[in-house]
């Protein structure tokens, strides 16, 4: 879950969905995200966000296909490993 401060309201992050190549086309990828669509639906979430690799065509034409819009201004922001310890660790 995640809560979108825009809408006022919460919304779900997928972290990962993948499909084994050998078993895509067969409509797996879309039950998965419908799946996912049904349980923000059912939870009141105003918008089921993931993240895609920008030369991951395949994947971005499949997501566009089923109604996602790929959101070129933002940027994903990310502090790990040892960096979220420097920055936890500032005063």
């Amino acid at each position: 879950m995640n809560y979108s401060t825009w809408h006022g309201r919460p919304g779900i992050h997928l972290e990962d969905l993948f499909v084994r190549a050998h078993l895509r086309g067969h409509g797996i990828g879309k039950a998965l995200l419908r799946a996912v669509a049904r349980e923000a639906v059912e939870k009141g979430c105003t918008r089921l966000n993931w993240h895609v690799l920008d030369w991951n065509e395949p994947a971005i034409d499949f997501y566009e296909h089923l109604g996602a819009k790929i959101l070129k201004d933002w940027r994903i922001c990310r502090v790990s490993g040892e960096s979220i310890t420097a920055l936890a660790d500032e005063g």
